[in-house]
């Protein structure tokens, strides 16, 4: 059985606004929630390997967003970050929870964003215990975006750039953003690329980079929350990220109050996977001590 289907095997589907939503759990269900949002273009496989240490003292929950992994992949739909943020709110409410420890990396450090700034207005519905940011381009200025990503960008080339995709190229680029191109396998890379093609998911890239473009259309409402932020925070990034570079980690450490900051040297844009032991410890140590 290969990586993605012995996943899929472990989890189940939740029914959320009338889309599916593929959701993994694991730990005591009396546990405190720990909520993660994965990145993109990969899916909550990427925490496969981080499960066994957090379920050790937490009730994990983490799902595919839509367009993404195993969850649904509608051709009508936004794919905004807003409604992404909706969908985890459903579901985690269908799952019982009220209050948890956000975890996000990469595109879910902005869905957590928005997460914040509903907070901040009320209109949250849980209660958020601490907040997790790892390696995501917050600040998409800072970024030093790949040629996939601006491709992904441009509404005119983004379909056929999203049309030609194959393998071999993804396979490529994500090795190129890792912090030893050798710290992932043929077995996973190939795992991720399956979850991205699963649905006819190539022809929702376009759609779902948009988010490149919410991140500076609401960066107001994100960052300002964000600033204004009385949760305890952790900003876990790692160094050699080539995308979502040291100076955003800086740039939010600077400007959320009280958080703290931690660096996990020589690895890249996908630290869970380069040394999933390390960087699940890094971020458990901290939701410890919040504990």
């Amino acid at each position: 059985m290969s990586i993605s289907e012995e996943w899929r095997e472990r989890g189940g589907i939740q029914r959320i606004f009338g889309r599916d939503v593929f959701v993994v759990t694991a730990g005591q269900e009396a546990a405190e929630p720990l909520l993660i949002l994965h990145g993109f273009p990969s899916s909550s496989l990427d925490f496969r390997l981080t499960l066994p240490l957090f379920a050790q003292r937490y009730r994990v929950i983490v799902h595919d967003h839509l367009g993404f992994g195993f969850s649904d992949k509608p051709a009508d739909y936004s794919y905004s970050l807003v409604e992404q943020a909706e969908v985890a709110l459903a579901l985690w409410r269908s799952l019982g929870v009220t209050r948890g420890h956000v975890l996000s990396h990469d595109y879910g450090t902005s869905v957590a964003t928005e997460l914040v700034a509903r907070r901040e207005r009320g209109g949250l519905g849980i209660e958020l215990a601490s907040l997790t940011l790892a390696n995501g381009s917050v600040h998409i200025d800072l970024a030093h975006l790949t040629p996939s990503q601006k491709l992904l960008r441009n509404p005119v080339l983004a379909p056929i750039f999203a049309r030609l995709a194959n393998r071999k190229i993804f396979k490529a680029q994500l090795r190129r953003i890792l912090g030893d191109p050798a710290s992932l396998s043929e077995a996973e890379l190939d795992a991720m690329w399956e979850g991205l093609i699963r649905a006819d998911g190539r022809a929702r890239l376009p759609a779902i980079s948009g988010y490149m473009n919410e991140r500076v259309r609401f960066r107001d409402r994100w960052i300002g929350a964000l600033t204004r932020l009385d949760l305890p925070t952790h900003v876990l990034w790692a160094n050699r990220d080539p995308i979502a570079v040291p100076a955003i980690a800086e740039a939010l450490a600077g400007e959320i109050p009280g958080a703290r900051l931690a660096w996990l040297d020589g690895l890249g844009h996908y630290p869970m996977l380069e040394d999933a032991e390390r960087w699940a410890l890094a971020a458990r140590a901290f939701l410890d001590e919040v504990k």
